[in-house]
Parts: structure tokens; C-alpha cells; sequence
């Protein structure tokens, strides 16, 4: 297909730059499906394009908003000045909450000053005012009990506590603007962290007497080195010893299918007899599908091979500019059913386990409702790992999920065709920016150390691109509006419910998910009509998944809910699912089991395009 595609500034809008002209889509080889056209204008749209007389205008403004979110980081100026408004003209209006507020203050002050005075006079009943939340790593060194260091990270301790009670609880404000204003506090006040600064670090000030100050020769060429890699778009200190195909997703298998939007990957058996079943994994196209399949010891991939399973995988091409009008329907059809249609070419009569992960666990949602809409039953079961079917309590993601951010970053993307890496690696990271961000620069910067890079970490260097049209409708339908749990999302023009899902559901949640909060993907329970199997395991959103046997410190509780079974909420199933020890692989692949059929001949590998991985995954 041409890469000279018609440009849109958003779905079903032709975008006026060089003025309103199309194009026409230059024909697919017969190998391939063809993209799904977009869809009809709205009689308002309609009326938009007839009326618009002034093109230039448009484009000045979606020009200056893009250059503005490059310098923001696709931070919308307007969204995060409406949210401390907001709170502000609120809080400014509570005398009673600034009462509280002053009071909290005092309280804070004369317990700290009576925990300064003990301290000086080394009393032993001088005990902390305050302790760190439970993943607040930064003050577990030992050096933070000695004076004067004590005082400054109590002190800070405090006063993110105090700013935690100003911006919430204002009465009036918005949750969402009570959101932002508490997470941006929060990531302003960790800038100033005492952990940040070899003044204010005791443990950065006693490895600098240690070695004489080479700590800091070493972290000033962390640093430039960093920074160089950083401007020349190179992936971090490390990664050039993971190598795919040599020990990064080394599972053999072959490229069966392809056509622009995806490889299909059909891995080798690895047992004499397999089960009639296969499985096709969807994984997320915001990452690289390897994470399933990383080094040999932690492969999901090559764990259900061993297990007697046939296993398929999609490989997403990472888009372009040429892309840019790929929507999500394209996703479902040349992604999904297009794999689904290549599998049934090899096993006509099989039934098919498909499993997907995070947005590819989303897609699968939409697209199982609506085969089963279709009376297409080709499924016998669906597995969702770490996967939202409703965005309502969709985590710290959805802060700044709103019309005027969605607008930027439209604009941003319009410009561009994409939605580029560095803007999505950047918002994951302040997600968790005392782990990702601090904690990395305190260890590399001031201690001077390089931490190994592990296989997950490589694999998260190797980041994706979005394209504008299918990243506007997804935050748009999904997210804001939350049209999949509504009834309002359309597949083929039909809308699609996942009630009329009829195949038994495996979903996985993990407890500190902050991608996708286990309490929302629990919600599959109110949205489905069929059994399902919930499992919380430990870990995040990447780690909880890659919980291969063996893994340290790795647990698991799980609970079946029948059709006719009630309801149980988040906090009520935590009491009710049984809690058991390891990694939740086994568990899953006995369920896999029970609902396969009777062990037979592994199928053939009608043709191979080449070996697994494939092309796509390396596409830069």
C-alpha cells in the first residue's frame, strides 16, 4: 500500500494543509487485506468541511499546539492550568478546609520540633514523626537515621504529607482536576527530594569519602554519557548485549502470515503430540511482542510450547508517517481477525485458545463480541493478561485524559503522522518517576552505578510508535468516552457488547499495575455474561505478567465465577479468592487443559516467509 495516503486531523476529517484534495489507496498484492475504509462523516463534520473557508487558520493553530507539546511533552498547558483553578478558586473559598489545613500545619511543626530537640539531646524515646509509604524506597539506607539527615527527610516527609491534604478534599473540585493536582504536587516536590543532591545525600556524601570522589567522576560520564545517547536517539548504556534471534525471543518458530500490519509467528512443538487447540497471543502494539518471549528462562512463549501447546503470536509493525490513517478497526481486522483467518487456513477445524496483553488483551475483547455477534465460533476460550474493557478507574493514565489534552495531542500527532516513542516513554516513566527517574539518577549520577541491564529493561528500550488515527480514536472512544463497557463501540459499522461473549474468560490483574489498575480490568465481571476466572498476581503491569516458575517472591489468588455466580467486588474478592504461593503460569496452563481436547499430531507449517521473529521486530 502507498505510503501517500489521505491525511486526516482526526478521524473522518480530511485535514486542510496543502488543501482538501484525496488520494487514492494504491492497490495491496492479493496476499494481503485491505485496510477498512474510513468511517462516514457525521452530517456536523459534513457541514464542518463545506463551511471551512479558511484552511491556513487551522493549520496555524494545530502548528503552534504541536510545537507547544514538543516543549510540554503533550502536556496540555490549558488542561493542567483548568485543574489548579479549579482547585485553587475552591480552596480559596473553604475557610473551614484552610482552618484544617492551618491546624495539620502546627501539629506537624511542634511534632517535629519536639523530635528535633530529642534528636540533639540523642534521647533514645526521639522516634520518626513519620515513615515513608510502604513503596517509598529512597530513606531505607541506614545513614538516613544519623543527624542531621534524619531531620531533612522527616521534614520532607512532612511537607509532601501536608501538600497531599491541601490538593485533595477541597470541596467543588473535580475528581479528575483533584487527580492532576495531587500528582503533579507529588512529581514537583519529588524534584526536591534530599535524595536528589550530594548535600542533602548521606549516603552519596559517605561513598564520595570512601573513594576519594571517583563516584563522581564515574556518575559525570554516566551522565554525558546518557545525555549523548539521549540526543542521538540511541538506546541505553547495555542494551547492545541483548540481540534478537541470538538471546533475546530465541524460541523457534517461523513467519507463516504478513501483510502491513502484522507478522504471524507460528513457533516450532517442542512435545511429540500437542494439543488440538492452538493459541494465538495479541500482544499490546504500544511494545515489541518479545516480552513474551524473552530469554529462554522467562519465555511465556516457549513455556506453553513445552506444555504441548501450538502457539501463534502476532508481530506488529512499528508505523510511520505513512500510517497515519490506520484506525482501530484496520487494527481488528488486518491485525487480529486476519491472524485468526491465516491459523484456520492451517487448522480449518480447530478452535482457538487467543490470549492478549494490555491493548492487544482490549482489541481481543472487542473482537471476540463481535464473532460471537456474528456467530462466529471459532474461539474456545479468551484469556485478558493485564487488559481494561472499561476506563472509568483506569488508573493515573486517565489524569489527563480530557478534551483539551486529547486536542493537543492530536495536534501533536498530526504533525508528526505518530504519536513518537520518547513522548510515550515519557509519560510511562512519571507513572513511576521515583523508581524510573530518581532512584535511576541517584544510583548512576551521584554513587556512580551502572546496574546491569536486564532483558526486560532492554526490551522496554525498544519502544513503538502510535499512529495519529488509531491513537485519537483509542483515547477518544475508549478512554473518554468508554464506549467498549458503554455499547456505543462499532465493529463493521454493528455495535458490539461484551455481554454476548460466550467462551470461558482467564484474566489477570496485577497488584501494582499502574498501567492498568487490577480493580479495573476486575471489572470484566460486570461487563461479561459467562464464566470467568479472575487471578491477581504480584508484580506490575510487565513484571506481574513475566512470572515465569521459579520467580522469586511470586504469589498469586484466584477465583472462579460461574454464569449464575454473584457478584463480588474488588475489596470482597480479596477476602474470598484463596491465596497460593509461585508463579500463576501453571495455574493458568491447567486451566488452558481442562478446556483443550485430546493430545494429537502437532499441525504443519503450511509455508514460512521467514524465521521467527520475523522483520517487523526490528523495525527501528
Amino acid at each position: 500500500m502507498s505510503h501517500k495516503q489521505l491525511s486526516s486531523d482526526k478521524p473522518g476529517k480530511a485535514r486542510g494543509v496543502l488543501g482538501r484534495t484525496s488520494a487514492a489507496l494504491a492497490p495491496s498484492p492479493p496476499s494481503e487485506i485491505q485496510v477498512a475504509p474510513a468511517r462516514a462523516l457525521t452530517p456536523c463534520e459534513q457541514e464542518d468541511i463545506a463551511s471551512d473557508s479558511n484552511p491556513p487558520a487551522e493549520t496555524l493553530d494545530r502548528a503552534l499546539h504541536a510545537s507547544l507539546a514538543r516543549l510540554t511533552g503533550g502536556l496540555s498547558p490549558a488542561a493542567l492550568a483548568a485543574a489548579y483553578w479549579d482547585w485553587a478558586i475552591h480552596l480559596a473559598a473553604s475557610p473551614g478546609k484552610q482552618l484544617q489545613l492551618t491546624e495539620k500545619a502546627l501539629q506537624k511543626a511542634l511534632s517535629f520540633n519536639q523530635y528535633a530537640t530529642l534528636q540533639a539531646w540523642r534521647s533514645p524515646e526521639a522516634r520518626p514523626c513519620i515513615e515513608p509509604l510502604p513503596q517509598d524506597k529512597r530513606f531505607m539506607h541506614e545513614s538516613w537515621r544519623q543527624w542531621p539527615y534524619n531531620l531533612l527527610y522527616q521534614g520532607f516527609l512532612f511537607n509532601q504529607q501536608l501538600w497531599h491534604s491541601a490538593s485533595t478534599d477541597v470541596g467543588g473540585v473535580t475528581k479528575q482536576h483533584e487527580n492532576v493536582v495531587d500528582f503533579v504536587t507529588r512529581q514537583l516536590l519529588d524534584v526536591f527530594s534530599p535524595t536528589n543532591f550530594l548535600l542533602t545525600n548521606p549516603e552519596a556524601q559517605e561513598r564520595t569519602v570512601r573513594e576519594g570522589g571517583a563516584n563522581l567522576v564515574r556518575g559525570y560520564l554516566n551522565f554525558i554519557e546518557d545525555l549523548k545517547r539521549s540526543f542521538n536517539g540511541e538506546k541505553p548504556v547495555g542494551a547492545e548485549a541483548y540481540r534478537l534471534g541470538e538471546n533475546l525471543a530465541t524460541t523457534p518458530g517461523e513467519v507463516v502470515f504478513r501483510n502491513r500490519l502484522i507478522e504471524l509467528i507460528q513457533y516450532a512443538p517442542t512435545t511429540d503430540k500437542v494439543r488440538p487447540e492452538p493459541i494465538l497471543i495479541v500482544p499490546a502494539w504500544i511494545m515489541k511482542y518479545y516480552i513474551l518471549d524473552l530469554s529462554p528462562h522467562n519465555s511465556m512463549v516457549k513455556y506453553l510450547t513445552d506444555q504441548g501447546f501450538t502457539v501463534f503470536m502476532i508481530s506488529w509493525k512499528n508505523p510511520d508517517q505513512g500510517d497515519r490513517d490506520i484506525g482501530m478497526e484496520d487494527y481488528r481486522k488486518l491485525g487480529l481477525m486476519a491472524a485468526l483467518d491465516a491459523i484456520s487456513e492451517t487448522a480449518p477445524q480447530a478452535k482457538i485458545h487467543a490470549v492478549g496483553y494490555c491493548l492487544g488483551g482490549t482489541l481481543l475483547a472487542i473482537a471476540a463480541a463481535a464473532m460471537a455477534r456474528d456467530e462466529d465460533h471459532r474461539l474456545q476460550s479468551l484469556t485478558l493478561l493485564a487488559a481494561q474493557t472499561d476506563f472509568t478507574e483506569a488508573g493515573e493514565l486517565t489524569l489527563f485524559i480530557n478534551e483539551s489534552q486529547i486536542h493537543f495531542l492530536e495536534d501533536l500527532m498530526w504533525e508528526q503522522g505518530y504519536l513518537d516513542t520518547k513522548q510515550m516513554a515519557g509519560a510511562f516513566q512519571l507513572l513511576r518517576s521515583n523508581d524510573l527517574i530518581w532512584s535511576y539518577a541517584q544510583k548512576a549520577y551521584l554513587l556512580g552505578e551502572r546496574e546491569p541491564l536486564i532483558d526486560l529493561m532492554a526490551w522496554n528500550a525498544d519502544a513503538t510508535r502510535m499512529p495519529y488515527r488509531m491513537h485519537s480514536e483509542y483515547l477518544r472512544r475508549l478512554f473518554l468516552d468508554n464506549d467498549l463497557a458503554e455499547g456505543r463501540l462499532q465493529a463493521e459499522g454493528r455495535a458490539v457488547a461484551l455481554h454476548d461473549i460466550r467462551v470461558p474468560i482467564f484474566a489477570v490483574g496485577a497488584q501494582r499495575d499502574h498501567v492498568a489498575p487490577w480493580r479495573s480490568t476486575h471489572k470484566i465481571h460486570l461487563l461479561t455474561d459467562t464464566e470467568v476466572t479472575y487471578l491477581l498476581t504480584t508484580g506490575g503491569h510487565n513484571a506481574g505478567i513475566i512470572s515465569e516458575p521459579g520467580h522469586r517472591r511470586a504469589s498469586y489468588q484466584v477465583m472462579t465465577k460461574a454464569k449464575e455466580d454473584l457478584y463480588s467486588d474488588p475489596d470482597e474478592w480479596l477476602k474470598l479468592a484463596p491465596q497460593k504461593e509461585g508463579s500463576w503460569w501453571p495455574e493458568w496452563a491447567q486451566w488452558l487443559n481442562a478446556r483443550s481436547g485430546e493430545f494429537a499430531a502437532p499441525p504443519s507449517i503450511a509455508k514460512s516467509l521467514c524465521h521467527a521473529p520475523g522483520t517487523y521486530v526490528s523495525e527501528s
